[in-house]
């Protein structure tokens, strides 16, 4: 890392265009290689950040996570490249188990979200990744290091404005943080607890430990599915925990959704990747205007209509899917979640119990199978 301080350095804008910004402090563990940041670059890169290094230590594989909007759109390790990424973001499978690998995979995992992301990887950018992210549209990376030509290959794209950000991996924050809001400052000790100190005997301890970081880093309430190195589901910022599970449970389930042959069948010449992509995740969701289900027919044929408005397909692959881990950043109140959880294919049940009504929570995930875990940790983050 460079030994120049970024104190009092301004930004491009704070939270809206309106409004000005700077970095206040010693910021010398981050490092501007290319672009220039706002607050919200800042605060996605930071907390995207934070996340691959987690995830890096608690499970030891890279990793990667696309971020909007202060919450992880995707979040992966490193492993295989299914023939359904591999095709749609035209990777070689034989990329498997690299670092391009751990993002290709954190960006399939809701690429409607990720459009524009925020990048973070836990390991050094190498080239193919840089050629990869150089191909899709994102805003920014954060890295503990660029290999020179990968650093070239970034600082070309979007006419020389794209964001990347180097990080010192050794770097240990304060044991404290602070904000101010309203003229009030606030202070509270860094979460630093140790993620999965009871998970030794869980069944997917490695997919519960990715989902548990992914929850520390997404705002509250939350609640996120994962399945093989890959978190699929990430339902953040709502007011009740149904709701967060629910909208985990959808993304989990889209994405399950756009391997079926039905769904991969739809082509049409000279489709931009993420219009197809669009289209390929309204048609799994079943939520297309009258508009766009008119649409639908003229670009993809008359024919897909009948496929759009058959639920049998869609409730048949659904039941081939299961040994999904299912995380909350806070207890679960009632059984519902356990009751929408067990129809999303959820066979482990990780939160941090407490609740008045554990036991209840605990005998519905015994009534449908599911390994029920309790942490004692609550993972708030706003």
């Amino acid at each position: 890392m460079g030994a120049s301080s970024n104190e009092e350095r301004g930004m491009r804008y704070g939270m809206n265009p309106h409004q000005a910004a700077r970095v206040v402090g010693d910021a010398r563990h981050v490092r501007v290689l290319n672009g220039e940041p706002s607050l919200i670059n800042w605060l996605d890169l930071l907390n995207a950040w934070m996340l691959v290094r987690d995830v890096r230590c608690a499970v030891g594989q890279p990793a990667a996570a696309s971020f909007k909007h202060v919450s992880p759109a995707g979040v992966a390790v490193a492993g295989p490249i299914d023939p359904c990424a591999a095709e749609l973001w035209r990777v070689d499978r034989g990329a498997s188990g690299s670092l391009l690998s751990a993002y290709v995979r954190a960006r399939d995992v809701d690429p409607k979200s990720s459009f524009g992301d925020a990048i973070a990887l836990s390991e050094p950018c190498d080239v193919a990744t840089a050629q990869f992210i150089g191909q899709v549209i994102a805003d920014a990376v954060i890295a503990p290091g660029f290999e020179p030509e990968a650093l070239a290959i970034l600082n070309r794209k979007k006419t020389g404005r794209f964001l990347v950000v180097e990080v010192d991996p050794s770097y240990d924050p304060p044991q404290h943080e602070a904000r101010e809001l309203f003229g009030v400052r606030l202070e509270q000790e860094r979460d630093d607890a140790t993620l999965g100190a009871d998970l030794d005997e869980t069944p997917f301890r490695n997919d519960a430990l990715l989902g548990l970081a992914t929850l520390r880093y997404t705002q509250s309430n939350s609640v996120c599915v994962g399945k093989d190195g890959m978190v699929l589901g990430i339902g953040a910022g709502q007011q009740n925990r149904v709701d967060c599970t629910r909208l985990a449970g959808t993304k989990a389930q889209t994405w399950w959704l756009r391997r079926h042959q039905i769904i991969q069948a739809l082509h049409a010449p000279d489709l931009p990747r993420q219009d197809l992509l669009n289209w390929q995740i309204r048609f799994a969701e079943q939520t297309l205007t009258r508009n766009q289900t008119q649409q639908l027919a003229r670009l993809f044929g008359a024919e897909v209509l009948a496929d759009y408005r058959d639920p049998g397909w869609r409730l048949e692959w659904a039941a081939r899917w299961s040994g999904l881990v299912m995380c909350s950043d806070g207890f679960i109140p009632f059984r519902d979640n356990v009751d929408l959880a067990a129809q999303l294919g959820v066979t482990t049940l990780v939160e941090p119990g407490g609740s008045v009504r554990t036991s209840e929570v605990a005998a519905a995930a015994a009534e449908h199978g599911i390994v029920h875990a309790t942490t004692g940790l609550r993972l708030f983050h706003h």
